[in-house]
């Protein structure tokens, strides 16, 4: 899945980074600030608003929109887990405009970051060394079962990285093992994001990103394979139907 960019689009990714850069950097700092003194779901909304300037200024410069089929599938009375194919940097934005609050399983590297790292920190992520992989898995167990016990959702992407499109890469069970640990409902949910924001890509190509939610995959006597044979292999079927996947 490869494309030509043209010297437009150079120009027109170079513009959305001018701007998106210097806003996060600032907005970040002021989240540092302030955020301290907010609860956690006070402290997720404005640190959030950052997502959605996000977007709309990609939108702007990029011409990257986005369509979202099945969002009342998200359960509303009841916290759960999500799980999501990884293939750019855009969803792990959306993603936080959409699943409210939440809290994100990722590396652990990423809270190093100045400021962008130290304000996502202050967001109860669930933190992970990926170089200790039963302990990332006890840690996952036990935060993911402390935050969903809060009614805070879980956001796991599990492949673990970010595949390019055209590859299906390899789905943990990491998701479906917190589902069925804190008997809460499985969410899969699909996009195509990698092919208007490549992951290793500068540029960004217009269009349409579709986001797809499935039904939630009740975790209630049912055995961890089953509760990821469902979620995973719906997830699969539509990267396949969205034509993020070369057969």
């Amino acid at each position: 899945m490869t494309r030509q960019p043209s010297l437009l689009l150079y120009l027109r990714a170079t513009l959305f980074y001018i701007g998106f850069y210097p806003v996060t950097l600032l907005f970040a700092a002021f989240c540092l600030l302030v955020g301290w003194a907010l609860p956690f779901r006070p402290r997720f909304k404005l640190f959030t608003l950052m997502n959605y300037f996000s977007m709309a200024w990609l939108y702007l410069c990029c011409g990257v929109k986005y369509r979202v089929e099945g969002r009342d599938n998200l359960p509303k009375d009841k916290a759960y887990v999500l799980v999501a194919n990884h293939s750019s940097e855009w969803e792990t934005l959306f993603l936080q405009t959409l699943v409210r609050p939440q809290s994100a399983v990722l590396k652990q590297e990423l809270l190093h970051i100045p400021f962008f790292g130290w304000a996502l920190a202050m967001l109860k992520p669930i933190a992970l060394d990926r170089s200790k992989r039963r302990g990332a898995l006890k840690q996952l167990l036990t935060q993911g079962k402390e935050r969903l016990a809060e009614g805070v959702n879980v956001v796991i992407f599990p492949q673990g990285t970010r595949v390019e499109a055209g590859k299906l890469g390899k789905f943990n069970k990491g998701g479906a093992m917190l589902a069925a640990s804190a008997q809460v409902p499985i969410v899969p949910l699909a996009h195509d994001a990698g092919l208007f924001w490549p992951g290793k890509s500068y540029v960004k190509y217009p269009g349409t990103i579709t986001v797809r939610i499935g039904t939630a995959v009740e975790s209630v006597d049912r055995s961890v394979d089953e509760i990821h044979s469902d979620s995973i292999g719906w997830l699969e079927a539509q990267m396949r139907d969205l034509h993020l996947v070369d057969e």
